[in-house]
């Protein structure tokens, strides 16, 4: 006989209970895994709220430790956020800041911070004197491819065609473009440039230095018949000189060519020499020294950095023996020096 409908018994005398199906374990993992979730969020939405004035605090303490002035950099100790109340900046000295241009002497007593100054201005002076003696060094070489120039135009008679100058680019040749050179609006050249050309092109093909040929027009406003304007026209006649040239031994890759139309007047476009002087062709021997010293060039090259015409070689002998003749009789005798009396002969 059963009682209560709980248990039952079996053969043998034991009594077996009725197993029951629990359908409800899926809720304890689903409560688990929905925790996991809200704390998830909880920590994401705490990461993302942002504090704006602290961000902005910190966005300018990185842009100023990367490069702008900072208390830090200033000497003035301060309190870095969140480290902590007794966590100072080190004070550090302006002059070890490589971008801020200080001179590294703010912690140098007056004596030793003068004795840096001296150092830098002997410095200094020092690569002034250097370069100024690159330059006088550099004038004396361009004249004297100036004299060598010009013993060639005067062996061929052609001197007066050009005219010479020192400047920062280096020297520069002048050959005046008239009919003799180019006909009107026209960039053939004529037989008396090629004269000119021949003249004066063994001596560069010799140089190290490379070559810059400049067209210029001069400032009238005729029309150009054969080209649109006279930057053309500049330009074809300073590359009809570098094709002459190349042809004559210079070396292609040393040669440019460059059309200044009536931009760079040689001389004041009222002076009534300039129809003639303006419309030339400059060839230009570029100068090897760096831009420093190359600005020096001018002030090195004294009177020779004015228009002038060509010094051949033995002018340049006659007039240094006469500057010598002139220092030695200045000077006077070794013994009219010691004695002070006036010699005399018969």
């Amino acid at each position: 006989m059963s009682s209560g409908g709980g248990a039952r018994r079996k053969k043998g005398g034991h009594e077996e209970h009725e197993e029951h199906v629990n359908h409800e374990r899926w809720l304890v993992s689903y409560a688990d895994m929905l925790t996991l979730l809200f704390v998830l969020f909880v920590v994401l939405f705490s990461m993302s709220n942002v504090d704006k004035a602290k961000f902005a605090e910190l966005a300018a303490g990185l842009s100023e430790g990367f490069g702008a002035s900072s208390a830090a950099f200033q000497g003035s100790p301060q309190v870095l956020e969140g480290a902590g109340e007794a966590t100072n900046v080190v004070a550090i000295d302006p002059g070890v800041n490589p971008g801020d241009g200080g001179s590294g002497t703010a912690g140098m007593s007056k004596e030793q911070a003068e004795a840096v100054k001296r150092a830098v201005l002997a410095e200094s002076r020092k690569e002034a004197s250097a370069n100024a003696k690159e330059a006088a060094k550099e004038a004396e070489n361009l004249k004297e491819i100036e004299r060598r120039i010009a013993d060639a135009l005067a062996k061929a008679k052609l001197l007066d065609q050009v005219k010479f100058m020192i400047d920062r680019r280096g020297l520069v040749i002048t050959v005046v473009t008239n009919e003799v050179v180019f006909a009107g609006n026209r960039a053939e050249l004529r037989p008396g440039g090629r004269k000119i050309l021949d003249a004066i092109a063994p001596t560069l093909a010799k140089l190290p230095n490379n070559i810059e040929v400049d067209g210029n027009t001069n400032q009238l406003k005729a029309a150009v018949t054969y080209y649109p304007s006279g930057w053309e026209l500049s330009a074809a006649r300073a590359s009809t000189t570098v094709r002459y040239l190349v042809e004559r031994g210079l070396a292609k890759d040393r040669m440019s060519a460059v059309g200044f139309s009536d931009t760079k007047p040689l001389i004041d476009p009222k002076d009534p020499r300039s129809i003639t002087m303006n419309r030339r062709v400059d060839v230009v021997v570029l100068t090897m020294l760096n831009a420093e010293q190359a600005v020096l060039l001018p002030s090195a090259a004294g009177p020779d950095s004015k228009l002038h015409t060509g010094e051949t070689t033995a002018e340049a002998a006659a007039k240094a023996k006469a500057t010598a003749a002139t220092s030695e009789s200045s000077s006077g005798s070794p013994a009219t020096a010691e004695t002070g009396t006036t010699t005399t002969h018969d």
